[in-house]
């Protein structure tokens, strides 16, 4: 069953909080690179080129690098991929890593435009919606939602032969809800990281940056053996 609220997640490198804190909102690779934002990247290569191509159905129209990511649970894939070294280029563990939460009701809320796909948009068969009536349907939530949880989201994500359903369970649980352009921080209702150290870290840029967002430990989004 789809949760009520449906909540979204976006994850990024800490050192990158203060550049996207100086802008008042999370940009798009695009739309960052006009503006010469350099942020930390913690992205695959292979698929950051992938989504550079790719096109967005129009309207919202695009490619995928003119939106930012949100995926529909945290402690996800990419974050393990990270914290285990799998990612080229890319020194940082999950200690380094903060979620903004956030949910879909907040950020269409003013007419944004966007798009999400029913798994890993990069895969070439993953199939884009615009009409939020389809998030019912159209989102793995029997594979996101199973016990065991972890903050409301299963705990596992890896493929496995059998049962059937669990054999793309990876790719689906990485579908991704994304907006066009930048997703102003106002709509974020948290950012999590994975200990108080990290926390205080966090609160020190939002406070020189004059951004008031809860921070909080959210040790149930991150890899730590529970």
């Amino acid at each position: 069953m789809m949760p009520n609220p449906v909540r979204l997640f976006h994850i990024t490198a800490i050192d990158n909080l203060r550049a996207i804190c100086q802008h008042g909102a999370l940009i798009s690779k695009n739309a960052g690179a006009i503006q010469r934002i350099n942020y930390q990247n913690i992205a695959h290569s292979s698929a950051q080129n992938v989504r550079a191509g790719k096109p967005v159905p129009n309207p919202p129209g695009g490619s995928i690098h003119d939106y930012i990511p949100f995926y529909f649970a945290p402690r996800s894939p990419m974050l393990s991929a990270i914290h285990n070294g799998n990612v080229m280029g890319c020194s940082l563990k999950q200690d380094d890593i903060l979620h903004l939460e956030t949910t879909v009701e907040r950020v269409t809320a003013n007419n944004s435009e966007f798009v999400f796909y029913d798994r890993n948009a990069t895969k070439s068969y993953s199939v884009a919606f615009t009409d939020l009536s389809k998030l019912v349907t159209e989102i793995a939530w029997d594979l996101i939602t199973e016990a065991p949880q972890l903050d409301g989201f299963c705990k596992y994500f890896h493929d496995r032969h059998t049962p059937e359903k669990y054999i793309d369970r990876m790719e689906c649980r990485q579908a991704e809800f994304l907006l066009k352009n930048a997703v102003h921080l106002s709509v974020m209702t948290c950012i999590g990281v994975i200990n108080e150290s990290k926390a205080e870290i966090v609160r020190k840029i939002l406070t020189e940056t004059g951004v008031n967002l809860p921070v909080a430990v959210k040790t149930n989004w991150y890899f730590l053996g529970q």
